[in-house]
């Protein structure tokens, strides 16, 4: 008999195989092992999908009956040689790049969601971070993950009979979870200290295998703690501020003692929202530590390697702390940096000496990363306002945002049939490359092929719904006269529209009623029915929220739409993949600016569903009417009744003159061609540009690659780069005052513009500097720097200048101002150094 790492449980030798695969969570996206468990309890398989729970819960005599089982045992060793060739094939970034150009990378993240075996995620943000891993794994990039392994996660929702959210907290019994303790070579438990005022807190170490990548969770619920806390990761979101400070330093700073103590080589850091911010701190006291220079240096040192990707699209969604809570859980902590407390906390302010302003975790972020990126296109317009309060006196568009806009895992979301389709027209590896041919191939699919895959997944989606409805029924009583006749619920034949979200008020869930009346008569069209799947879970203290939830019972339950809408309780991934599997089209009504990306109709698109969506986050950059349907102005509004009114009489409108004619509108062969024209322009062109293999590959070449050069030149001679940046920026910060400009002359002719300025640099190097010639975006121009050259010194001055510059007659001469700003061939401006001067 073997015995398991994971468990005491013992199995018979001869499926010991199925505990390595039972442990590695590619099974949550390939699923040609699916009926390997199906074949150990189909019945467990079927309720829970979660293959260590399945191999934890068999009886002996079963296990003894299948290690006898000739055809179960080849189809074990079937997967697991595939799992093995998996594992050892090259990939994507061994090809492209290897290990010499990038060592390794930590993606930090408060939430995973990587199947609903590990209910370590709330939402969008765990999804995304789930998605980034598989993708990782996949292409071969150098990824580990570290995060939280909470006792409860989030919550689970149900419906009352009334039609309220109720919030449940079941317990995440690890026995149950596909995690392993972590041991070192000796084979002794991985601890991680973490100092909180007046205790050290010791957290447990758990690996979760992602196919070629690993996931780190810690956890506090360890008996050396005291009973407070050993619940500081007993909650995802929970608690108050406090709860949330000590969450924040368990991801930050555990998390990078958890990276040397598993001895994982890191060289880019990669925090998904500000919650893993601390990191940046003990990142830069580690160095120092090891290499004999100041904080300072060895910030400057490790700030290279770090990257912060915001979601936020509002500057009160990051988490503040106030000065005296900072002050009481990092006082210590400052003096171990080598620095004052005032000094620490003005890291995480706007504006540094002000001594009542909050420590705001994305501040430092900021001051702590060697790049930064929102998560779209529209997002990094938002993003770039708001911070940019950091960076006084420069112009909006220069603040240093980018953007790599998110993607979806595409193997986890296809359903059997998508898998299929796309099997035959482009190949069975077709996300672990480039993806080039994807589109060309998927535009040869003929209308009856699509068409039938897409009534397939209808089909599929209504006897999941009437399952759900079946349950539903059973809690809310089936005899009470408000509940959903089952076998009249949904018709596989009839178009049907998904909406399924967070329940919050920026969200909108419920533009959908604002008129009840009219989306009543919408979806009961004796000729053109429609049918709609609501879903979606209102934060437990979300009071609007959960009154929005109850709306949506209350509409569900009127007489005259019954079997036509319902509302599936406990919003989780798998509720997530019925839908974006099944639903012709994807609603999403988020008020502008307020939604950073959305990644939910991203979902639909490989499973032939279509999207109609408010002009914002990747719709905003996606849509294009040979794709789906949009709704908005590309404006922003704000909370207006008005706009929303305007808004959900938009959405009727487009429902009833444009989508359900499109559905229902069909040729000789029963076919809706202008429907599947659509579903085949969107497949072939969304699927790749919106997927987590694009999203990844992006983040590789554009922010992994560049930020290990750099971090391995700064950190080079213990520092010694890193230490020559620091001194001059110090020198920066003295000697700016002195600059001034002199005179300034412009000369004109038909072709071209001279300019000219002087400039008195005090005591600062003018190899310290750059002048440039600037000029805003203006009449749909682009801005643009021009740099000036230093023509002559000033006669009589000490160290004066004039710069000069000739510019191409291509927009007026008033439109440019000259500017001084910090210039270093090494230094990331203005990230990293903002000063800056303006003629006027």
């Amino acid at each position: 008999m073997a015995r398991l790492n994971h468990s005491f449980r013992p199995i018979p030798d001869t499926l010991a195989p199925l505990v390595e695969i039972a442990l590695d969570m590619r099974w949550s996206w390939n699923h040609a092992a699916d009926r390997l468990w199906e074949a150990v309890e189909p019945e467990l398989w079927n309720a829970t999908r979660n293959p260590w729970v399945v191999l934890e819960s068999v009886s002996n005599s079963h296990l003894d009956r299948l290690a006898a089982d000739a055809s179960f045992l080849a189809e074990l060793r079937r997967q697991v040689g595939s799992r093995h060739e998996y594992l050892n094939a090259p990939t994507w970034f061994s090809r492209s790049h290897g290990r010499e150009k990038l060592r390794g990378v930590a993606y930090l993240s408060m939430e995973f969601g990587l199947s609903d075996a590990l209910p370590i995620y709330s939402g969008g943000l765990g999804i995304l971070a789930g998605d980034h891993m598989k993708a990782a794994s996949d292409l071969g990039v150098p990824v580990v993950g570290v995060g939280l392994l909470y006792q409860q996660g989030y919550f689970r929702q149900a419906i009352s009979a009334i039609g309220e959210q109720i919030e449940f907290y079941p317990y995440n019994a690890p026995a149950m979870l596909p995690v392993s303790l972590q041991r070192d070579a000796n084979g002794e438990l991985v601890r991680i200290e973490v100092e909180l005022p007046g205790r050290k807190l010791y957290l447990r170490v758990w690996r979760v295998a992602v196919g070629r990548t690993s996931l780190y969770l810690m956890d506090s619920n360890d008996p050396l703690n005291a009973p407070g806390d050993r619940s500081i990761t007993a909650e995802l979101y929970g608690g108050g501020p406090e709860m949330r400070l000590q969450q924040e330093i368990v991801l930050g700073i555990g998390g990078w003692r958890l990276l040397e103590a598993v001895g994982e080589v890191v060289e880019i850091c990669h925090l998904n929202e500000g919650h893993a911010a601390f990191l940046a701190l003990e990142r830069a006291q580690s160095f120092a530590a090891r290499t004999g220079r100041s904080f300072a240096a060895a910030l400057w040192a490790t700030r290279a390697g770090n990257i912060f990707t915001t979601h936020t699209p509002v500057a009160a969604g990051f988490d503040e702390f106030e000065p005296h809570l900072f002050a009481q859980y990092f006082r210590a902590y400052a003096v171990r940096l080598g620095i004052s407390i005032d000094e620490l906390i003005a890291l995480g302010r706007a504006t540094r000496n002000d001594p009542g302003e909050p420590f705001n975790m994305a501040n430092l972020a900021m001051r702590g990363c060697g790049r930064v990126n929102a998560v779209s296109r529209l997002h990094a317009e938002v993003s770039r306002r708001i911070f940019r309060p950091l960076f006084p006196r420069w112009p909006e568009a220069e603040v240093p945002i980018g953007h790599v806009t998110n993607g979806v895992h595409v193997p986890t979301w296809d359903s059997a049939s998508a898998d299929a389709l796309w099997t035959e027209a482009c190949g069975k590896e077709r996300w672990l490359g480039t993806l080039e041919g994807l589109e060309a191939n998927v535009c040869c699919l003929s209308d009856e092929a699509l068409w039938s895959f897409r009534s397939r997944g209808r089909a599929e989606l209504v006897d999941s719904i009437r399952e759900h409805a079946a349950h539903q029924n059973a809690t809310w009583g089936q005899s009470g006269p408000n509940s959903v006749h089952v076998a009249h619920l949904f018709d596989p034949n009839v178009l049907t529209l998904g909406l399924a979200r967070r329940f919050t008020a920026y969200k909108r869930p419920n533009l959908l009623l604002h008129d009840v009346d009219r989306l009543a008569r919408i979806l009961t069209n004796p000729e053109r029915p429609v049918q709609l799947a609501v879903a979606g879970k209102a934060h437990a203290r979300d009071v609007e929220g959960k009154r929005m939830v109850r709306q949506w019972v209350d509409f569900m339950r009127r007489p005259d739409i019954a079997g036509h809408v319902l509302f599936i309780e406990d919003y989780d991934m798998a509720v997530a993949s019925e839908l974006v599997q099944g639903v012709d089209l994807w609603i999403n009504t988020p008020l502008r600016p307020w939604e950073a990306c959305g990644t939910s109709g991203m979902k639909v698109l490989v499973n032939g569903g279509l999207n109609l969506s408010e002009l914002e986050g990747w719709w905003g950059e996606a849509y294009a009417p040979e794709f789906g349907w949009a709704i908005g102005d590309g404006k922003e509004h704000n909370a207006d009744p008005i706009h929303d009114a305007a808004e959900a009489n938009a959405l009727y409108e487009c429902l009833e003159r444009e989508v359900i004619p499109a559905f229902y509108t069909r040729d000789e062969r029963g076919i809706p061609v202008a429907w599947v024209a659509r579903m085949r322009e969107s497949m072939s062109k969304l699927t790749p540009r919106f997927s987590s293999n694009r999203m990844v590959r992006e983040y590789t070449e554009h922010c992994y690659l560049g930020g290990a050069k750099s971090y391995r030149h700064r950190a080079d001679q213990d520092g010694k780069p890193g230490a020559e940046l620091e001194a001059w920026s110090r020198m920066l910060l003295l000697h700016w005052p002195g600059l001034r400009f002199g005179n300034y002359y412009v000369n004109e002719d038909s072709n071209e513009a001279t300019f000219r300025v002087q400039l008195y640099l005090g005591d600062l190097d003018r190899n310290a500097v750059r002048v440039e010639l600037y000029a805003d975006v203006r009449d749909g121009r682009p801005p643009e720097r021009i740099p000036m050259s230093p023509l002559e010194p000033i006669p009589g001055a000490l160290n004066g200048f004039t710069y000069s510059v000739c510019v191409a007659r291509a927009r007026k001469v008033d439109d440019y101002t000259p500017r001084v700003v910090a210039h270093h061939r090494d230094a990331l401006v203005p990230l990293e150094a903002s000063s800056i001067l303006w003629y006027r």
